[in-house]
């Protein structure tokens, strides 16, 4: 048998991904933009990619050091004969997939408890349902309202942090602004005249990020002020988020933990070349990925920053996904594990907020009942209660308090015909446990 050449060397994703010095998501988002092309597909459906391939993503991050938006990349790639034609997107295997399935542009996110690969599961146990008007109670990431927007429903999305708020801003309410490249330029430029605040680089020196980076994310936090419309606002702070979030060993702020990033050691998990990439070039990426992600319905779409038993209005279908109590009673508390991104957002009295008998200089905040095992059995019967008149559609785990006995001894109390579903081959991330995503359809 003859020897490949180098010239012809060929790679699979996660071999291409090493050669290129980038992570698996990002090849993924290079191919779904059509700025490479894998050059074969095998019968197994993996993709099969090239030396020039190399090249190209070479190229692309070479003029991601100038912090350019992808259009302008495009432009340039095409101008050095690096870009042509677009291969549709191709489906693949499990091992390969990081993004969600291709039903709508969604972004790609890595934020914890989110329900990006279920949404097709959860749609495919409610389309059947006849219903115009619905909630995303407890909207999180926003996935689960984008997919009934996409459905052409009339969307509410809440969500009681600040932070999240802004992402149904961005996501669900916005049908049409964008950041455009002059944004770009305005939120990447230390301005002259400008004195941008210290804060972060004061208050989180070697918690979370360098110095460096902190200083930078002074300055972008301060430029998004200069944003007079509030969806830019809202797609800026978005992308701000995603790009913490990618940077961060877990994903997470629960820990002072610089250092598992900066050591020099051989490390078993996490990802260095991510982690090192530096904020600016991640922060575009996420603006490009949310810009192609806004969209209009025809219908209005709302993004409420409330506690859910304060809400008003009635809607067809009410979707509810609660923080998570584990059987052994721990809950998961998104404010202590994003209370980074939410001092982000309350940015002018985030020195007011902070708990400083704690090294990672979370928030202060009283348990959310929602967290409290003595609480939130009494917590689902007042909601499932308040929203009696809708259909509800409740995610949960199989492990966790109340016991699915439990919610649905709760939602017959309220409701005649109540459905339990079982999706048993769903892992989430950081979760070493047995669990099985459960979905409740109560109409």
């Amino acid at each position: 048998m003859t020897k490949k050449s180098k010239s012809a060397q060929e790679y699979k994703i996660g071999e291409f991904a090493r050669k290129a010095g980038v992570p698996v998501s990002t090849v993924n988002y290079y191919v779904k933009q059509g700025l490479i092309q894998p050059q074969a597909t095998t019968p197994s459906g993996y993709r099969i990619f090239s030396e020039d391939g190399l090249r190209t993503v070479s190229t692309i991050r070479e003029l991601q050091t100038e912090y350019l938006p992808l259009d302008e990349i495009k432009k340039q790639l095409r101008q050095k004969g690096r870009l042509r034609g677009r291969l549709p997107q191709m489906s693949l295997p499990f091992e390969e997939f990081e993004l969600a399935p291709v039903t709508f542009r969604f972004p790609s996110t890595r934020y914890q408890g989110s329900k990006l690969k279920l949404v097709e599961w959860i749609w495919q146990n409610i389309k059947h349902l006849r219903f115009e008007t619905a909630l995303d109670a407890f909207g999180g990431t926003g996935c689960v309202a984008y997919m009934l927007k996409t459905k052409n429903k009339e969307v509410t999305y809440n969500d009681i942090l600040r932070f999240n708020h802004y992402i149904g801003l961005a996501l669900i309410e916005n049908d049409k602004e964008t950041l455009s490249s002059d944004d770009l330029r305005l939120l990447l430029t230390k301005h002259k005249g400008v004195k941008y605040p210290t804060f972060i680089y004061d208050a989180f020196h070697d918690i979370y990020f360098t110095d460096e980076e902190n200083s930078w994310l002074d300055m972008v936090v301060r430029n998004i002020q200069f944003l007079k419309n509030r969806y830019k606002q809202a797609l800026a702070y978005y992308a701000l988020f995603q790009a913490c979030i990618i940077k961060r060993p877990y994903n997470l702020f629960h820990r002072k933990n610089l250092y598992i990033r900066t050591a020099e050691v051989k490390r078993s998990f996490g990802n260095k070349i991510t982690w090192d990439t530096p904020f600016a070039v991640h922060f575009v990426r996420f603006v490009e990925e949310s810009n192609e992600s806004v969209f209009s319905n025809g219908r209005k779409a709302r993004a409420l920053n409330l506690d859910v038993f304060d809400m008003d209005g009635q809607y067809d279908l009410v979707y509810i996904d609660t923080p998570y109590i584990s059987s052994k009673g721990v809950g998961v508390d998104y404010l202590e594990f994003y209370h980074f991104l939410e001092g982000i957002v309350n940015y002018d009295k985030w020195s007011t907020l902070i708990n400083h008998k704690v090294k990672h200089k979370s928030l202060e905040h009283e348990k959310s009942l929602w967290t409290d095992k003595n609480r939130i059995h009494d917590a689902f019967d007042r909601l499932f209660h308040k929203f009696r008149d809708s259909i509800l559609v409740v995610s949960y785990r199989s492990d966790g308090v109340p016991t699915d006995s439990e919610l649905m001894r709760l939602l017959r109390k309220y409701k005649r015909d109540v459905v339990e579903l079982n999706r048993k081959d769903y892992k989430y991330v950081l979760s070493n446990n047995g669990s099985e995503e459960l979905l409740f359809v109560a109409a």
